[in-house]
């Protein structure tokens, strides 16, 4: 039985790798996976006090089914957190909360798009995006991110590629995979530019307190004639990643976004519900003691510095360092391989480091590049360029 053409035209570059090194591991080969944003994998532990919460949910709650919208205590402590972060004026019932913010991203699409579609998405950019932008038969537009503006926005080209087919714009900013934060100018501006065609603006804050040089400034302050969909969780922030709970918010005083709220409502009460004793423990993260953030900036700050430094030593590789996330978005420029995939699976076969080709994260603007993570801690970080290193000097040495 053949799969279905949606299904066989999704490519997940982050994971796609694995298939690979899980191979090259099988055989008894060492990999340092450098390719899933995932804290917990390195020295970065679940605060405590999230975990009591969790095992006191399972005795606590009925551990039934709960409400497909997510619970309303929940709900009530996004509303609560939003405006202790942002100033966000939203109420209870604007939320959604889904199994990971993947899913908001799912339903979103799926509720937004008919064949034909467009949606402007940043490039390069997280490619859960223009997947499901893709499975609904819609067509991903990306925007240039400019590497040598620090991988700011080109406002101007999303002015050009706007048209009549198109339904939204994505920003992900702390931006995935390229480590940029956007100014508060640049966001205004991309704000106004939503303003003057009526169009949406899906903004993916979930890095929203992981920065270390510019300040975050969210897309829920921009004017209230901006429709917009954000989009956050708590795998990154709330070093909860494996829980999958995430969470989105819409903002729209004209109303306009109405009937695509209840498609949304519609897709989740088809799932039922997000995991319940799990909802339960995310409102103890957002309610208890948030001074663990400093900590995690301040390692992820101190392994930024590191890794901008190192990768920029080695010969045919540039990088501009990370001002938030977990990422940074390396330029190859040695031209000694045919695709970026090549130069992927050449540095996994000969050094046991695995990355991820930039073309994963966006065809026209992620070419020549690859992404690298800053969560390891820096004996490891140091490990992997040494091998980077190493592997580029001969290559350069032989061409």
């Amino acid at each position: 039985m053949k799969a279905s053409r949606r299904s066989m035209k999704m490519y997940y570059a982050i994971r796609q790798v694995t298939i690979p090194a899980d191979e090259m591991e099988s055989k008894g080969a060492e990999v340092i996976r450098m390719n899933i944003g995932d804290p917990n994998k390195w020295d970065f532990e679940t605060p405590e006090y999230f975990k009591a919460a969790l095992r006191e949910a399972v005795d606590m709650v009925d551990n039934g089914y709960g409400d497909s919208q997510g619970s309303l205590e929940l709900r009530q402590a996004i509303v609560d957190r939003e405006f202790e972060k942002h100033g966000a004026r939203i109420r209870s019932e604007d939320v959604i909360v889904t199994n990971g913010v993947s899913e908001s991203v799912q339903v979103i699409l799926g509720a937004m798009l008919e064949a034909g579609d467009e949606v402007l998405v940043p490039g390069p950019g997280y490619p859960s995006y223009t997947q499901y932008i893709g499975f609904f038969d819609g067509v991903p537009v990306p925007y240039e991110q400019v590497e040598e503006n620090d991988w700011q926005p080109d406002i101007d080209m999303m002015r050009a590629r706007i048209n009549e087919k198109t339904k939204g714009i994505v920003v992900i900013n702390p931006n995935n995979p390229t480590g940029a934060v956007y100014p508060e100018k640049a966001v205004k501006e991309i704000a106004n530019l939503a303003a003057e065609y009526d169009i949406p603006i899906l903004s993916d804050e979930i890095y929203d307190k992981i920065t270390f040089d510019t300040p975050f400034y969210s897309f829920s302050r921009t004017p209230s004639d901006v429709k917009k969909i954000i989009m956050n969780g708590f795998s990154k922030v709330n070093l909860m990643p494996g829980w999958r709970v995430g969470y989105s918010y819409f903002m729209d005083e004209s109303g306009e976004l109405d009937e695509l709220f209840e498609g949304v409502m519609r897709q989740l009460r088809a799932r039922l519900c997000p995991n319940v004793p799990c909802q339960w423990a995310a409102r103890a993260s957002l309610q208890g003691p948030q001074d663990y953030i400093k900590e995690l900036n301040a390692k992820l700050s101190s392994r930024a510095d590191y890794s901008y430094k190192r990768l920029n030593e080695i010969p045919g590789i540039s990088t501009r360092r990370a001002k938030g996330s977990m990422f940074m978005f390396p330029n190859v420029e040695a031209d000694l391989w045919k695709t970026d995939m090549d130069f992927i699976l050449d540095v996994l076969w000969n050094t046991g480091v695995l990355f991820v080709p930039g073309t994963g994260f966006c065809e026209e603007f992620g070419q020549h590049h690859f992404r690298t993570i800053i969560l390891p801690d820096i004996p490891i970080l140091e490990k992997a360029y040494d091998k980077l290193e190493t592997f580029m000097v001969g290559k350069l040495k032989k061409a």
